[in-house]
């Protein structure tokens, strides 16, 4: 039985979403510097048990980048107990480039609809 939030939302998938936003500035040099910073952990965080997907999100409009790692509901207890790791090598890295703003973090179900 997948787990409930309520009698008709139901839900097989959570997922971690670590975010910020990016400056135009020096030809989208803070955007460069956040995909370089993603690209040093996607193998550890592709490597977590339970993982489904790792999503990368851009929005050239509103400046947001995006990394949505998505675990069966199973599996996602685990990585919680483990800090999400690598997340806090990976918020350390981008909070650290010039440009960067807006670091933030949630977690949230999802459901194929």
């Amino acid at each position: 039985k997948m787990p409930e939030i309520t009698a008709n939302v139901s839900f097989d998938t959570i997922a971690r979403e670590w975010r910020c936003k990016w400056s135009a500035d020096a030809d989208k040099a803070s955007l460069t510097a956040a995909q370089d910073a993603l690209a040093s952990i996607l193998v550890e965080v592709k490597a977590v048990k339970g993982v489904k997907s790792v999503q990368r999100v851009v929005c050239g409009g509103c400046l947001d980048f995006k990394v949505v790692t998505s675990l069966d509901a199973e599996s996602f207890g685990a990585w919680e107990g483990a800090k999400f790791a690598p997340e806090e090598t990976f918020l350390e890295k981008i909070k650290a480039i010039p440009g960067v703003t807006a670091v933030e973090t949630q977690t949230y179900t999802l459901m194929q609809m």
